[in-house]
């Protein structure tokens, strides 16, 4: 089995003042000791860059070299797997979308969804309700209460 993790599972991780912190890097920390294959798509590794080292996005972002540490600490470990898009993508892509407009915000979902379905990859770690438009993943948030 195998399971992909959203950019911000990743990034209530790193930022301390997320009330989502403890939880979530309990989450990534556990995940990344776990025997199942663990996936980060290359859109959710650019994007966590991005973000984390944004200061206008969180209020202590971190330096890109902590950022890249971050993920390499996370791409060292032996069940861990970066996910890019292969020959034949825009296919795999228009029949993950196929029903769904896709548009704004949603183009990146999509994009990472399609890498997932491309790869056979089906569970997803994320609280985002939008990936639950992509019938094909099972969508869990491991930061729910209750």
């Amino acid at each position: 089995m195998s399971f992909a993790i959203d950019v911000n599972i990743l990034l209530y991780a790193s930022d301390a003042s997320s009330p989502d912190h403890e939880g979530a890097r309990e989450f990534v920390a556990g995940a990344a000791r776990g025997e199942e294959v663990f996936c980060l798509a290359w859109p959710t590794v650019m994007a966590y860059l991005r973000i984390s080292t944004h200061p206008g996005i969180l209020g202590q972002p971190m330096s890109p070299e902590q950022a890249r540490g971050n993920i390499e600490a996370l791409l060292a470990r032996p069940q861990v797997r970066a996910l890019a898009e292969l020959d034949g993508f825009w296919s795999i892509y228009s029949r993950a979308t196929e029903g769904i407009s896709v548009r704004g915000n949603l183009v990146p979902d999509a994009h990472v969804a399609a890498i997932l379905l491309q790869h056979g990859v089906r569970r997803l770690y994320t609280n985002d309700a939008d990936f639950r438009k992509f019938e094909f993943l099972e969508v869990r948030n491991p930061l729910k209460r209750g």
